[in-house]
């Protein structure tokens, strides 16, 4: 489908084709594991990467590939992978790009799980990675070095809903030769498009905004198609042969689609984080309302977040569509859509009164997920970034008086009068 349509349009038809066996008009979901080769030939073609097609569902699905052309489209990439969660989808990313001794240079700004994953996990692969502030550019180009093979953000940061400034973290970027990484969660192609401001890559947590109705877990990798991975050699997966494919240079055979090649017909191949065909009809479904929901989550959120910033329970609000927010002069530029509908409070009381707020709330749903139609709450330092060190959880924008919500699309009005009379139970 033409990139010429508007987003409303691309969001319910992009990938999507009547099935040609049925003329049903909803993507069918393929439930199958295998598919049958014309004859010996084609099998031999399709694992020799010499014919796009379908051999097992662990690496390609039917139903996952309208929704990897779906976001791509969506994002303005090249191609998609999809897999099995948004932290299957950072691990994907990362892994053409690194080799043991690489860096990633990430912002302190991110989802608790992350810093655990980057800051621990990766070690098991001999990768590293160097967290810094995003807001001081000097510092990010101070923290890469000749190992650095990726920066990794997120558009807006999960929980505190800070904005990025990524044109000048894509301009760093782009001058050391290394790709960025844009965690593109929070806001959704429709509030940004990472791309746009130079990203080189864009991961989903598909479980959160873009499926919208918390049924199903998923992950995606969004290839741009613009980064010269041959350039400096710093990149051998992408730029050498493969001893896999006799020699193939993925860089040199695909193209702009290396990246989404390699992820595929290697990445999903040994590392297995595949997305089932059902969890990419949930995600395919809420899709086709996302541009609708997200102008209900921002319009609900500036009105949460102002009542927030006015009541004298409340130390502060961190919410980039208020005035007060020192970013937001950036939702002009990076989000102009809005600001989102995730942001942090500070209560009054601290710790202890956060804990009595989340567990007094009635509307709002006290669980560890974001991006659902229903508003939720969770206390992060006690829960998502519970794992990180006291120093982190202020970096990361949870310190312990800080409550995450994700404001939903019901009634604003039912939404501020939950929080209130959760509020006036924290005094007691």
């Amino acid at each position: 489908m033409s990139d010429n349509f508007g987003f409303d349009t691309l969001q319910i038809h992009a990938g999507a084709r009547p099935d040609p066996a049925t003329g049903a008009r909803q993507t069918p979901i393929y439930q199958t594991t295998a598919y049958v080769f014309r004859d010996a030939d084609h099998a031999a073609a399709l694992f020799n990467l010499q014919e796009v097609g379908y051999i097992y569902s662990r690496l390609t699905n039917p139903t996952v590939a309208v929704l990897q052309e779906r976001i791509a489209t969506l994002e303005g990439g090249v191609g998609a992978v999809c897999c099995s969660s948004g932290h299957a989808a950072q691990i994907m990313a990362l892994f053409p790009l690194m080799a043991p001794g690489c860096n990633v240079v990430a912002s302190t700004r991110l989802y608790g799980g992350t810093v655990t994953q980057f800051s621990q996990t990766i070690k098991r692969f001999g990768w590293s990675a160097t967290f810094v502030d995003f807001d001081d550019l000097d510092a990010v180009r101070r923290a890469i070095d000749e190992n650095t093979r990726a920066v990794f953000c997120e558009s807006i940061a999960n929980p505190g809903g800070y904005i990025t400034d990524l044109d000048a973290i894509s301009s760093i970027s782009d001058e050391a030769g290394v790709p960025l990484i844009v965690d593109n969660t929070s806001a959704t192609p429709y509030l940004c498009r990472p791309i746009e401001h130079g990203a080189s890559l864009v991961v989903h947590s598909t479980t959160k905004y873009l499926t919208g109705n918390g049924t199903v877990t998923g992950g995606a990798v969004v290839d741009s198609g613009k980064f010269d991975w041959s350039a400096l050699g710093k990149f051998p997966s992408l730029s050498e042969p493969e001893p896999a494919y006799h020699g193939l240079k993925f860089h040199e055979t695909f193209g702009p689609l290396a990246f989404t090649f390699h992820s595929i017909a290697i990445g999903l191949r040994d590392l297995g984080m595949t997305m089932n065909p059902q969890a990419a009809h949930y995600t395919l479904m809420g899709i086709e309302t996302l541009s609708l929901r997200m102008e209900r989550h921002v319009e609900n959120a500036v009105k949460v977040a102002t009542w927030l910033e006015n009541d004298p329970r409340v130390d502060f609000v961190t919410y980039a569509g208020l005035p007060s927010s020192p970013y937001h002069n950036r939702v002009e530029t990076i989000c102009p859509k809005g600001a989102g509908g995730l942001f942090t409070f500070a209560v009054k009381g601290g710790y202890e009164a956060c804990v009595k707020l989340v567990d007094s709330v009635e509307i709002f749903s006290h669980v560890a997920n974001l991006g659902d139609t229903r508003s939720l709450i969770i206390h992060s330092a006690s829960t998502t970034h519970r794992q990180l060190s006291p120093e982190q959880q202020e970096a990361a924008g949870a310190a312990p008086n800080m409550v995450r919500v994700s404001i939903g699309i019901e009634d604003a009005d039912d939404l501020i009068a939950d929080l209130d009379q959760a509020l006036s139970k924290t005094a007691t």
